[in-house]
């Protein structure tokens, strides 16, 4: 019988890169709160209101809004990725298919139908709506997180916009009035925008420059030109 040490040790080696950026998040979310109170309460004494407690503030809108319209652009970013690396290509890039691959592949490239394997998912040796679903999946998933959360910081954005008019003496605004205000659109055009610059950095820069031992980069001594070698 394996030891519990050894489980745990074997199991954190399997998961490393999740545990850790799992936890780096739940690091930076908790400090992201703590100075997301402090300025919200510096904003309250400023106006002569009483400053509120840290449960309090994690329900407010306040905090909502800065975490959605963040991961909200963090989703689009893997939804287009996803989708675009389909059929958009990049010379000499790692992040790009080989040139002759644009497209969603041949089925025994893929390993689905009969050219599963007995290692593959389950799903992947079906056939017809569940196939299609399970080979898009991973896609559908990210536009569905895109989406919810877009919506989650639409809503909570309303909400902080409207405490925001009411402190200036002014009528809060519906949701669907503040679709078209200027402060979504400005939460959400400044995220999209900074998301798919990483994006096409990352597709360029790569083709020029390396990071060894990272499966993100070529290795190191591949040719510029090399598409779709990763190290």
């Amino acid at each position: 019988m394996t030891p519990p040490t050894n489980r745990f040790l074997r199991f954190a080696k399997d998961n490393g890169l999740s545990l850790v950026f799992g936890a780096m998040f739940l690091v930076t979310l908790f400090w992201q709160a703590v100075a997301g109170q402090a300025e919200y309460n510096d904003e309250m004494r400023s106006l002569g209101a009483d400053p509120i407690g840290f449960g309090r503030y994690l329900a407010s809108a306040h905090f909502a809004v800065a975490v959605t319209e963040n991961w909200q652009s963090e989703y689009l970013q893997f939804f287009l990725y996803l989708f675009g690396t389909v059929w958009l290509l990049q010379r000499g890039s790692p992040e790009s298919k080989e040139m002759h691959k644009a497209g969603t592949e041949s089925d025994e490239d893929q390993r689905v139908g009969r050219h599963a394997t007995p290692e593959s998912p389950r799903w992947a040796g079906a056939g017809g709506l569940r196939q299609l679903l399970y080979s898009r999946s991973l896609g559908i998933w990210m536009c569905v997180v895109f989406l919810g959360s877009w919506y989650a910081q639409s809503v909570s954005g309303a909400a902080a916009f409207g405490e925001q008019r009411l402190r200036e003496l002014e009528s809060p605004v519906t949701w669907s009035e503040y679709l078209t205000e200027p402060d979504f659109w400005g939460r959400t055009l400044q995220n999209w925008q900074s998301e798919l610059l990483a994006i096409g950095s990352m597709a360029i820069f790569s083709v020029y420059l390396r990071q060894r031992g990272s499966p993100e980069s070529k290795p190191v001594g591949a040719s510029h030109h090399a598409t779709g070698v990763e190290g």
